[in-house]
């Protein structure tokens, strides 16, 4: 699934397929079920997903189906959103955004949005 207006659920088997490998940028929205600000947040994240379908993938990569990725890029903390080209780190962005705020983020790391 590339970019289908979708926020795509990932766990350690499917990340380097969905998030390293994909042709999109891919904004990767590490988060748990027990974090309130993570909730709060997923509305916006599908709304843009579905916004911007075929130019952005959207993953949620639950922090507990992710423990390799986790320590691969280094989260800390939840909500930790990653942004990758070409399977390679542009940028992250630590806590809670709303809509205005993560279409300024996606133009900084992605030029559009």
């Amino acid at each position: 699934m590339d970019g289908t207006g979708e926020l795509l659920a990932v766990t350690d088997e499917s990340f380097a397929r969905e998030v390293l490998c994909s042709p999109l940028p891919v904004v990767v929205d590490f988060s748990s079920g027990w974090c309130a600000p993570c909730r709060i947040t997923e509305p916006v994240l599908r709304s843009l997903a579905s916004r911007l379908a075929g130019q952005v993938k959207f993953v949620s990569a639950d922090v507990d189906a992710t423990r390799e990725a986790v320590r691969s890029f280094g989260v800390f903390s939840v909500p930790t959103y990653l942004f990758l080209r070409g399977g390679v780190e542009q940028g992250r962005e630590v806590g809670p955004r709303g809509p205005v705020e993560f279409r300024t983020i996606l133009r900084k790391y992605f030029a559009f949005a």
